[in-house]
């Protein structure tokens, strides 16, 4: 009867271990807002200027409880190159559409066999889970032949699609067991929300129609891109809420046994500007001085949500959560003439080859392994998430794979500052223009639009961001005879990484 009571106490302290064991693999959320500039976020707007005119409380919470980085950047000025740059961790020039894949409609980005976010992350045995913004191509069917790919020609009214399902290259062939998705956002077709690739009705009466202009006007609803199919009760003001609530109980069922990775794309604070009429008890639409930023207090809502779900469920103290965005802010008119600057002190804003535009917010938060209160000013990019995560998990990943990728668990565990990048590789938005910053000295490169190859550019600006880190135009060396050589080697630089295809990292 003794030696029964201790073999079962010998495999009750086995059992205990391995849980143990599975429990200190930490969770992880990679949250990549939409739009969001370092002056958006008030802790980060506090190192330049005392004038706020909107607070983020949650998110200066999760920013005081991690580290920030001051010279973060996203891959590109726009959402669709810096969402495949993010979820691949190479740069925007390594797609077959460089400067971004725009329509639900067109082929992925992500070739055969190419890791992303969630492959990576469940192959290292996390549950993983897509939510929001899927932002590049994926594969719909014809309507008229079920086997046959539906491509855009990106004309208006685009009705030979069937958008019931994704057939391929979306989130569930991507690695991710669990997505609640849209396909562009809510700011374009098809104006859907699916649910694991299958379209999820909206309502109980929802049908395919045509979403036009005329049916969005009764809701105040202005349609930032095309009219295209969708829901018939398709209304971006519920899609807050609708997602941050799926994201809210995917967290909650969870298994305890094993770590999940969650990449949360969230809706704010694209165009159209719908903010939620409240969220968690909070009151938003309206109560900022535009809609603009009323998406910005809606989102630090959404973070509120998920850390006090993570907090509740008993694991945020072994999450780590990862805060950046896809690009600068948003240059709105009524946000600016209230005071509110979205790019905090820096020149223009999205789609922009200046600072404004690339420069983002970072934010990385892991109770007990990231210390509280630091800030990092190791220049870093949006593409060093997948390398971090692979650290993070123990992976060691073929050469061919995270081409542009810096691993930054050691700066976030404060075990080096030093540069984790030669250089950056950039790039602004529809402006084609490439950009290249070594040593704090930033290249602006002009691309000729006519030239399809890409191969026909020319040095367009030269900024000492050392001491000119707001760019002003009265300081743009590249007509000033004495930095010939400096503005040589840059764009020589940039040119040979570009055109022979050579891994940035090391």
């Amino acid at each position: 009867m003794i030696i029964r009571k201790n073999i079962l106490l010998i495999v009750a302290i086995i059992s205990c271990g391995i849980k143990i064991q599975a429990q200190e693999k930490p969770n992880v959320i990679v949250v990549l807002a939409d739009d969001i500039g370092v002056g958006d976020i008030s802790y980060y707007r506090e190192k330049h200027s005392k004038d706020i005119i909107l607070e983020t409380p949650n998110l200066d919470k999760l920013a005081k409880a991690g580290m920030i980085f001051t010279d973060a950047h996203s891959p590109a000025a726009l959402c669709a190159p810096t969402r495949y740059a993010v979820m691949t961790g190479n740069n925007c020039y390594r797609s077959y559409a460089p400067w971004g894949v725009w329509g639900s409609y067109q082929p992925s980005p992500i070739e055969a066999n190419q890791l992303t976010l969630g492959s990576l992350m469940k192959q290292a045995g996390y549950q993983t889970a897509f939510f929001g913004k899927w932002g590049f191509g994926m594969d719909f069917a014809r309507k008229d032949d079920a086997n046959t790919v539906y491509r855009s020609p990106r004309k208006e009214h685009e009705t030979d699609v069937d958008i019931s399902k994704v057939i391929d290259k979306g989130p569930v062939q991507n690695g991710f067991d669990y997505s609640f998705m849209y396909p562009a956002g809510i700011q374009a077709e098809p104006y859907a929300v699916y649910e694991n690739g299958e379209m999820m009705p909206l309502h109980k009466d929802s049908k395919i129609e045509l979403i036009t202009q005329e049916k969005m006007t009764p809701l105040h609803v202005k349609l930032d891109k095309k009219e295209g199919l969708g829901d018939s009760h398709w209304n971006p003001y519920h899609s807050g809420k609708l997602l941050v609530n799926k994201a809210v109980n995917f967290i909650e069922n969870t298994s305890d046994e094993t770590p999940f990775f969650m990449y949360y794309c969230t809706q704010a604070v694209h165009l159209p500007h719908t903010p939620s009429d409240e969220l968690n008890g909070t009151k938003i639409a309206g109560t900022t001085p535009s809609k603009h930023l009323d998406m910005v207090k809606e989102l630090d809502v959404q973070m509120e949500l998920l850390i006090n779900t993570l907090k509740e469920k008993g694991v945020y103290s072994n999450t780590l959560i990862i805060f950046t965005s896809d690009n600068g802010g948003l240059l709105r008119p009524k946000t600016l003439q209230a005071g509110h600057q979205s790019s905090s002190i820096y020149r223009g804003g999205k789609n922009q080859a200046y600072e404004g535009g690339h420069r983002v917010p970072f934010i990385a938060s892991w109770p007990g392994k990231i210390k509280a209160n630091t800030t990092s000013n190791v220049p870093i990019i949006g593409v060093d998430i997948m390398a971090t995560l692979a650290a993070l998990s123990n992976q060691s990943l073929d050469e061919n794979q995270l081409k542009d990728s810096a691993n930054l668990l050691p700066v976030f565990l404060g075990d080096t500052n030093k540069a984790v990048h030669p250089f950056l590789m950039l790039q602004s938005g529809t402006g084609k223009e490439g950009i290249i910053i070594k040593d704090g000295w930033k290249l602006i490169i002009a691309f000729d639009k006519k030239d399809k190859t890409g191969k026909t550019r020319a040095p367009k600006a030269l900024f000492n961001l050392n001491i000119n880190i707001t760019e002003k135009e009265s300081e743009n060396l590249i007509a000033n005879p004495k930095y010939t050589d400096k503005i040589d080697r840059l764009f020589k630089l940039y040119n040979e990484t570009r055109d022979t295809g050579v891994k940035t990292v090391h």
